[in-house]
C-alpha cells in the first residue's frame, strides 16, 4: 500500500514563481562568466541548488522542463567542480546548461570537500548520469577532506561507503558499519543533534536498506526519512520558510537508486518530485 507524507506548507504563489524565474537567470549568467574563470564555480554550484529546490517549491513533482533543466544544471556544475579543481594546469570540457564549454583548471578548493562531494553524487543519480558517478567515485577520499573541525568523521566514512559500492569495491559491508558507528549521536560531535538525525543520518539508514534488497523495510525506512526532514525544517517559523526544506536531496537519490534498481517505491510526497524519482525526462535534451 502507498503511503503519502505531506510536505510542509512553503510560501507558493506569484512571488515564489518570480523568486524561481530570479534565481534561474542569475545561474545562467553566473555559467556564462565560468568561461573567464571558473574559481567561483563552487559557489555558482550553491546557487543552482537553490534554484532547483525553488523550481521543487511551484512545481513540486517536476512536471516542468524548466524543473529538469534546474536538475540537471546542478548536477552538471557539481561534476565540472570536482573536474576543474581536480587539475592546476589547462581546460576542462564540460558540458553545462545545455553548451559545452571549456574552463580553466583551478586547482584545490576547500569547499571541494566530502559534504559538497555529497550533493554533486546524489545529483549525479537522480539525474541517472554513471558517467558523472563514476568520475566522482574516482575521487581519492583523501583529497575530499576538510579541514578538522569541519565534519564529524563518520562523513569520510560514508563517502567511502558510497565510493566502495558504485565501484563494486571489496569492504562494503564494514564501510557501512564504521558509518553507522561514526553517526552516531553519542559519537559524533560536529554535526548539530537536530541536523544529523533530521537530514544527515536517514540516507545512511535507508542505503543500508536498499543494499540489503530489504522490499519490506525500505517503504517504511524512506516514510521515516521523510517525516525527520518535515520535523526538521518545521522545527521552527524561520525554517519552516526555507526554500532548502524543499525536497529531500539524499533521501531521493537513494529512492532512485531503489526505483531502478527494482525495488517498489510505495512512498509519494513532494519531498519526492515524483518524474525525478521515476526519471520521467529521460532523453528530454542531451545531459
Amino acid at each position: 500500500m502507498t503511503v503519502r507524507i505531506d510536505r510542509h506548507g512553503l510560501p507558493s504563489g506569484p512571488e515564489a514563481e518570480q523568486y524561481a524565474q530570479r534565481l534561474g537567470r542569475y545561474v545562467s549568467g553566473e555559467i556564462n562568466r565560468l568561461e573567464e574563470s571558473a574559481s567561483t564555480i563552487d559557489g555558482t554550484f550553491g546557487t543552482s541548488v537553490l534554484n532547483l529546490r525553488a523550481r521543487c517549491v511551484i512545481d513540486p513533482q517536476a512536471a516542468a522542463v524548466e524543473t529538469w533543466e534546474a536538475t540537471v544544471t546542478a548536477m552538471q556544475l557539481g561534476s565540472a567542480l570536482f573536474a576543474v579543481t581536480g587539475v592546476s594546469d589547462g581546460t576542462v570540457e564540460c558540458r553545462i546548461d545545455r553548451e559545452m564549454r571549456g574552463l580553466r583548471a583551478v586547482g584545490p578548493l576547500s569547499t571541494a570537500d566530502a559534504g559538497t562531494w555529497l550533493q554533486a553524487f546524489w545529483l549525479a543519480v537522480i539525474c541517472r548520469e554513471q558517467d558523472r558517478m563514476t568520475q566522482l567515485c574516482e575521487i581519492p577520499l583523501e583529497r575530499l577532506r576538510a579541514p578538522e573541525g569541519q565534519y564529524d568523521e563518520y562523513v569520510h566514512h560514508w563517502v567511502d561507503t558510497l565510493q566502495t559500492y558504485w565501484l563494486r569495491r571489496p569492504g562494503l559491508v564494514e564501510k557501512l558499519t564504521a558509518t553507522f558507528e561514526a553517526s552516531d549521536p553519542a559519537v559524533a560531535r560536529i554535526a548539530p543533534p537536530d541536523l544529523l538525525q533530521g537530514i544527515l543520518h536517514p540516507p545512511i539508514s535507508l542505503f543500508y536498506h536498499f543494499v540489503r534488497r530489504d522490499e519490506e523495510g525500505f517503504g517504511p525506512a524512506l516514510a521515516e526519512a521523510l517525516k525527520l526532514h518535515r520535523a526538521y525544517w518545521t522545527l521552527s517559523e524561520e525554517r519552516s520558510a526555507d526554500i532548502d526544506g524543499s525536497i529531500a536531496l539524499g533521501p531521493l537519490a537513494v529512492a532512485c537508486l531503489a526505483h531502478d534498481g527494482g525495488i517498489p517505491v510505495e512512498v509519494e510526497s513532494d519531498y519526492l518530485p515524483r518524474h525525478l524519482l521515476q526519471h520521467g525526462w529521460l532523453g528530454e535534451f542531451p545531459t
